[in-house]
Formats: C-alpha cells, structure tokens, sequence
C-alpha cells in the first residue's frame, strides 16, 4: 500500500513538472513573439495556454494588454474595435474568477481609455466616471500597487488637459508609484513588472 501510494505521489509529481515546463516554456514564447511586434501571433498563443491553463490569470491578462496596447496605437475603428473586443473578453473572463484583481482592473480601465481616446467626442460624457470607478477599485485593493497608483494618475493628468485642473497632487502620485515600482517584486517571471519607465518619463513631463 505504501509503495502504491509513493509511485501515485511520484507521477503526480512529475506531471505537475512537466505542466509546469510547458507552461512557462509556452509563456516566454508568446512574450518573446509580442516583443518581436508578432501581436497576432503571441495573443494566438496566450489564447492556447490561457485554454490549457485555466487556474492562471497571466494568459489572458497578456492577451487583454497586448491588444489594448495596440488599440492605443492604431487610428482604424474597425481593427480598434476588434482589438478591445479581444482584450475585453479576456479581460472580463479572468475577472469573472477573481473581480478583485487590481492589474486585471488596470487593464480593464487601459482598454475603456483608449475607446475614450479614439472618440472623445462621443465617449467623453460616460466613460471617465467608468474609468475613475475601476481605478478607484484598484486602489482599495491595492494601494501600493504601483501601476494601480500609476495609471489612475496618468489617466486623471490626461482629463486635468481637458479641464484645466492643477497636476501638482498627479504628479506627487506618479512619484509616489516610481518609489513603488523600485520596491515592486513580481510574485513569478511572468507576473506584471511593467510601468517604471513610463512613471519615469511622465514625471518629465509632469509640470
């Protein structure tokens, strides 16, 4: 009964490695392809390991920024719809599981803001309370979060053009979440560990 027992432990052990390889062989691929500008082929990728790999948020997360970050970038609505459609639904089927998620509620507000960018004509009287609120529940979850402090920052800095409010507290924020990000460690290789740059070159600009 013993030796019955440890062979089972032994093989399970050992599938759990092999699922282990796969999945982290599987994501440095996909990250490495999104580096590369392969975005199509690198949210193909996520999407085969998000299907394999249900218990992991990080799948879908790259799949939700790839396609967001990309949305920022192009000035076609059809391919913008497109891509926040994907991002979205990726976005929404991780959130699903855990709605506290503060880097999945970053990039749900990321994607609401780059619909807002596209058309701020259109979107302008509705989705910067939307945005605000999802930024506003990132930070009750994780306040020290950096790209939660950074974001929400980023994006009240670019509404402060708008109206013409004063900055100086946004970009005391944005410092603050420098110090966040030098202190930041990811809990694995893959989780977030993006934003430091960005807070960096923001602060440039801030004043």
């Amino acid at each position: 009964m013993k030796n019955s027992i440890l062979v089972l432990v032994l093989f399970l052990s050992t599938m759990f490695a092999v699922a282990q390889s796969q999945f982290e062989q599987g994501m440095g691929k996909a990250l490495q392809l999104w580096k590369e500008g392969k975005n199509n082929d690198a949210t193909a990728l996520f999407e085969r390991i998000a299907g394999a790999e249900k218990s992991s948020w990080l799948p879908n997360y790259y799949i939700g920024l790839i396609n967001t970050t990309a949305a920022f970038q192009t000035k076609d609505k059809t391919a913008l719809n497109a891509l926040l459609a994907k991002a979205n639904q990726a976005i929404d089927t991780e959130l699903a599981k855990t709605p506290n998620n503060p880097e999945l509620l970053v990039i749900q507000a990321m994607a609401s803001t780059a619909l807002l960018a596209s058309d701020p004509m259109t979107y302008g009287m509705t989705l910067p309370a939307k945005i605000n609120g999802i930024y506003l529940k990132a930070a009750l979850f994780a306040p020290e979060n950096p790209r939660v402090v950074y974001c929400k920052a980023e994006f009240e800095i670019g509404g402060a053009k708008w109206t013409g409010a004063d900055v100086k507290a946004l970009c005391s924020q944005v410092e603050k979440s420098i110090a966040l990000f030098k202190n930041f460690k990811a809990e694995t290789p893959f989780s977030p560990n993006w934003g430091l740059e960005r807070a960096q070159e923001t602060l440039k600009n801030c004043n």
